[in-house]
C-alpha cells in the first residue's frame, strides 16, 4: 500500500444524520417491529431449548449409570441429581436450569414437574443450600492495607531490578487504588513526577469506558514511599537502557511495569496482570499472612480499607478509586467504624 497522492486523495467521508424513532415512523414499522419482536423472543426461545436439551441428557445419563428411571421422577431423586452437580462445581443457576429443563420434559410427557410434586420441600431445600453455600464462598479477600504493605515491601532485599520493580509495583497499586489490570496498563507517558508527589492519567478503565481519562494524585509519603519507590524503578531502567534511542511516540508507550525473564533479564513487555497477583500473594505470604486470603484486587482494598480506617471521607475516597457509586466505598466506611464511637462505648 501506498499514501494517495494529493489528486488521489481520499474522499470526505458521508456523515448520515442519526434517526431517532418518532411515532410517524413507529406508527409505519408496527407490523415489521412486531416481527422483529417475534424473532428475539424466538432466538431466546431456541437458545433456551438448547440448553433445556442439553441439560436433559445429562439428567438421563447421570439416572443411566445409577440404573434410574429417568421419568417419572421423585423429588428427592432430582434433590440427589442437584447435590452431585453442585459437587462438580457448577453454578447455582445452572442447576437450577437444570432443575427447570427436567421439569419441562416431564410435563410435556404428560407427568407433573417434580418440583412441583407435593413432597418437593428436601429438593427446594437443597436448592437453598447450595445458593447458600455459594455464597458463603464469595468471601472478601483480605485487604494490603498500610500496615500489610510495609510488611511485604521489607520482605523485598536488595537493589537488583526484580526488588526495585516489585516494590514500586505494590507501592503505585495501593496508593492509586489500582485493579490490576490498571496496573499493568500504565506507560511512562501516563507518570507525571511532580515536586510534591506523582500524578497518574488513566485511560479507559472499568468505571470510564467512555475513554475520557482521569487524573490520580498520590502525595509523596513518608512512610511507603510511593514516589521515592518509582523513581528507583525508572532510574534503573534507565541505566540499563542509556543506549536506547526511542521517538516521543515509542517512548510514550513503554510500560511502566515491565516483564523479566527468570534470569531478571529486562524485556520490553508489560507485566501480566496475573503476574501482580502471584506477586501479592508472594510478599504477602513471605510476610507471614495467609498468602491464599489475597489477590490483585488487596492492593485497591488495601487503599480503600486504610483510608476508611484514617477518617478519610467517601468522597476523597471516591476520587482516588473512581468508583460511580458510593455504595461499595460505605461498606468500607462502615467496616471501619464498628467499633469507632459504638453505641455501647459510654456502659460496656
Amino acid at each position: 500500500m501506498h499514501d494517495p497522492s494529493p489528486d488521489q486523495a481520499e474522499p470526505e467521508p458521508v456523515t448520515l444524520p442519526a434517526l431517532a424513532p418518532d411515532a410517524a415512523m413507529l406508527a409505519v414499522l408496527h407490523e415489521d417491529l412486531e416481527r422483529a419482536a417475534a424473532y428475539k423472543k424466538a432466538a431466546r426461545a431456541a437458545a433456551t431449548h438448547r440448553a433445556y436439551n442439553s441439560d436433559w441428557i445429562i439428567y438421563t445419563d447421570w439416572c443411566r449409570t445409577r440404573g434410574l428411571v429417568a421419568m417419572p421422577a421423585h423429588p428427592e431423586q432430582i434433590a440427589a441429581f442437584v447435590a452431585n452437580q453442585a459437587a462438580s462445581g457448577l453454578k447455582p443457576s445452572t442447576i437450577e436450569r437444570r432443575v427447570a429443563a427436567i421439569g419441562h420434559h416431564h410435563r410435556t410427557s404428560n407427568y407433573p414437574a417434580p418440583a412441583a410434586h407435593p413432597e418437593a420441600g428436601g429438593l427446594r431445600e437443597a436448592l437453598a443450600g447450595i445458593r447458600n453455600e455459594k455464597r458463603a464462598k464469595k468471601t472478601r479477600k483480605e485487604p494490603a492495607d498500610a500496615t500489610a504493605l510495609r510488611d511485604m515491601l521489607a520482605q523485598i532485599k536488595g537493589d537488583g531490578l526484580r526488588a526495585r520493580r516489585d516494590r514500586a509495583a505494590l507501592a503505585i497499586g495501593m496508593a492509586a487504588a489500582l485493579r490490576r489490570s490498571e496496573l499493568v496498563a500504565l506507560t511512562l507517558e501516563n507518570v507525571g513526577i511532580l515536586d510534591h508527589g506523582i500524578e497518574l492519567y488513566l485511560g479507559t478503565t472499568k468505571t470510564d469506558q467512555a475513554g475520557e481519562g482521569t487524573t490520580i494524585a498520590i502525595p509523596e509519603g513518608t512512610r511507603l514511599r510511593p514516589k521515592a519507590l518509582l523513581l528507583e524503578w525508572i532510574s534503573a531502567v534507565r541505566v540499563l537502557e542509556a543506549e536506547v534511542v526511542r521517538t516521543p511516540a515509542q517512548e510514550a508507550t513503554v510500560p511502566l511495569f515491565r516483564r523479566l525473564t527468570r534470569s531478571d533479564q529486562l524485556t520490553g513487555e508489560p507485566m501480566s496482570d496475573k503476574a501482580v497477583a502471584r506477586l501479592v500473594k508472594r510478599y504477602a505470604g513471605a510476610a507471614g499472612y495467609d498468602a491464599a486470603k489475597f489477590s490483585g484486587h488487596s492492593l485497591r482494598a488495601g487503599f480503600l480499607t486504610e483510608a476508611a480506617s484514617q477518617g478519610a471521607t467517601i468522597f476523597k475516597m471516591q476520587e482516588v478509586s473512581r468508583h460511580k457509586t458510593v455504595q461499595v466505598l460505605s461498606d468500607y466506611v462502615r467496616s471501619a467504624d464498628r467499633f469507632r464511637d459504638h453505641a455501647g462505648q459510654r456502659f460496656l
